[in-house]
Order: C-alpha cells, then structure tokens, then sequence
C-alpha cells in the first residue's frame, strides 16, 4: 500500500504539474476574470433575475468591455499622438522661458516676498535654460521610453480581452465554482475555511472599490478640469493622475505642476482655479469617496494597504495592486485574531459573502 500511495501521489503531482504548465500563460488572465467576477457578482444576480443567466453573463461581459477596453485605447492613441508633441512643446517651452520671458507680473506684487521671488524667478529661470540644454538630448529617448510603456498598455488589450472572455464562463458557473471552492478549502482548513474567505472576499471589494474606484474618479476629475482650464494633452495627463492615484501621493504629482506652469506662464487666474478645483474636487475625492468604497469592504490599516499596493506592483507587476492589499490583509486579520483567540461566529458573516 505504501508503494501504491507513492505512485498514486507522483501521479497527482505529474496532473498538477501538467495543469499549471498549461494555464501558466494564461494565469494573469484568470485572476483578473476572477477578480471582475466577484467584485461585480453582485450586480450580475440583480441582473440574473431579469435575464437568462448566459444572456445576463453575456450582458456583464460586454458593459465591462467596453468600460475597460474603450477607456484603455482612448488613453493609448491619445498618448501615442500626443506624447512626441508634448515633449517637443516642454523643451520650445524651457527654452522660451529661460531665454526670453520676464517674470509674471502678478510676482513682484506678493507682499513681503514679491521682490525674493522674481529674484528666484530669474536664477531658475537661468538654471532652468542649463537644465534645457542638458535634457535635449534625452528628449528623443524619454519620448521613446513613454511610447513603449504606451504600447505596453495597447498590448495589453489582449489579455484584456482573454479575461473578459474567462469571466463569462465565471458569471455563468460563479454559484459551482463557489460551492467547489468553499469544498476545497473546507477539506484543508476545516471549518476555519468560511473565515478565510470571509477576509480574502471583503478585502478584495475592499481594495477594488477603495483603491481602484477612488484612482478612475480622481483620474477623471482631472481631465475635466484639465479641459476647463486648457491644459494641454488632458486625456494621456488625466490617465497618469488615474494611475498616479494608486499610490499614496497620487494625482496631486499632475495638477499641482500643471496649476504652477499655467501661473508661471502668465495664467494665474486659470492657475489658482486648477490649484482650488485641485484641493477641493480632485483631491477632496480621495478623503470623501474612498472611505464610502472601503466601507464596503475589509476595514484594513491605511499603512497596511499602501505597502500591499506598492509591494505588489514590484513582485507582481500589475496584478500586484490587488494581490499585495489581499495577501497582507489577510495576514493581518488571522495574525489578529490568533492573538485574540477568535474563531467563532463567522458562519453568517460568510453566507452573506457568498450571496451576495
């Protein structure tokens, strides 16, 4: 019998291998479909009373189609067209400034520091002409490096696309799969398993609503005001305040340059409206909107969730932003309660979680 279990167990081993070499490539796909499905489950069930439940599958697939795909190529041509011109108008623009132009008039009348800064004015704008000179020759290699992650992202469409395609079988199968899944975990963790994924499920919304839905919000506020006030290229500047978001510092890295640049060249009054519509309609939507999206999901240390994001980005690339916040959480939430003893009282908290 030992030698039968030996071979029974090189056997199981030999499929499992086989199976992760022949979804491996294919990996990255299935967790984002994985992610979509769940963070969205609840929206297909609403849908799922109406319809069919391939026609609502099918229905799910093509609104997140094209609430992904569509946003994603706007943002690549945009940035292939623009790049190269915005690049070209920041060096004619250095140059400009630290040959020619005077200080803004608006400068020598600050009080008390009006004359130190046009002072300044002049230093940097000296300052600003050698550090002209000396990125003029990068420019073509920096524009270069900026369409190659542009095309990265146009790349990515496909993959896009295979999850999108994976999630419709997610969407109709989602109630097997979950009971399976919950068997699995249940024959490995006994009845700890539900608590398990009581904590992966709420940290997932958690970090979909807070982190990601925050960033699309902030990124789209800034391309509105981008327009209102003239800035140039808003569509590529508004997808790197999106992406920006993501990370603690976030989308200020792209209005506060743009609000100093249009008050530097002469246009303060759209300067101070960027700097106010900034602080109050940009940045005022992280502080009001992604504590009413993490509400929703696992109540996580702000700390915890910022290493997890910028952690897993590093290790995993993309997929990072989800599995970093989700892999520390739960980590914190078991070493949490170990240390407080708890483990009772989870069975109606993930009976929700699976229904809803």
């Amino acid at each position: 019998m030992t030698t039968e279990r030996i071979m029974l167990g090189l056997l199981l081993a030999g499929v499992a291998y086989g199976c992760i070499a022949i979804l491996l490539p294919f990996l990255s796909a299935i967790v984002w479909a994985a992610i979509l499905t769940f963070t969205t489950w609840p929206l297909y069930k609403r849908l799922r009373q109406r319809l069919r439940p391939s026609l609502a599958a099918l229905t799910m697939m093509l609104c997140s189609a094209v609430a992904i795909l569509v946003p994603l190529a706007l943002l690549a041509s945009a940035g292939v067209t623009d790049v190269p011109e915005t690049i070209a108008y920041l060096n004619g623009m250095l140059i400009e400034i630290a040959r020619s132009r005077p200080a803004p008039s608006w400068l020598g009348h600050v009080p008390l520091v009006g004359g130190q800064m046009v002072n300044a004015y002049r230093h940097w704008s000296q300052d600003l002409g050698a550090l002209s000179q000396t990125l003029q020759p990068y420019a073509g290699a920096i524009a270069q490096y900026i369409l190659t992650v542009l095309l990265k992202i146009a790349s990515g469409l496909l993959e896009v696309g295979v999850a999108l395609f994976v999630a419709l079988f997610f969407w109709i199968n989602g109630d097997a799969l979950g009971r399976t899944l919950v068997a699995v975990l249940e024959r490995i963790a006994g009845d700890y398993a539900r608590r398990l994924i009581t904590i992966i499920g709420a940290t997932i919304r958690g970090t979909v609503y807070g982190i990601l839905g925050t960033a699309i919000v902030q990124g789209v506020l800034t391309g509105i005001g981008f327009v209102i006030v003239g800035v140039p290229s808003p569509v590529l500047l508004a997808g790197v305040a999106a992406f920006l978001a993501v990370f603690p510092i976030g989308a200020p890295l792209v209005w506060i340059p743009a609000a100093v640049w249009l008050a530097l060249t002469h246009h303060l009054g759209r300067g101070l409206f960027l700097a106010g519509y900034g602080v109050l309609f940009i940045s005022g939507a992280d502080h009001l909107i992604r504590p009413i999206f993490i509400s929703r999901g696992a109540q996580l240390p702000y700390l915890l969730t910022v290493l997890g994001v910028l952690g897993g980005v590093v290790t995993f690339g993309g997929l990072g932003i989800f599995l970093g916040p989700v892999l520390l959480g739960v980590g914190f939430t078991l070493t949490a309660e170990f240390a407080s003893g708890r483990r009772d009282g989870t069975q109606a908290q993930t009976d929700d979680l699976l229904t809803s």
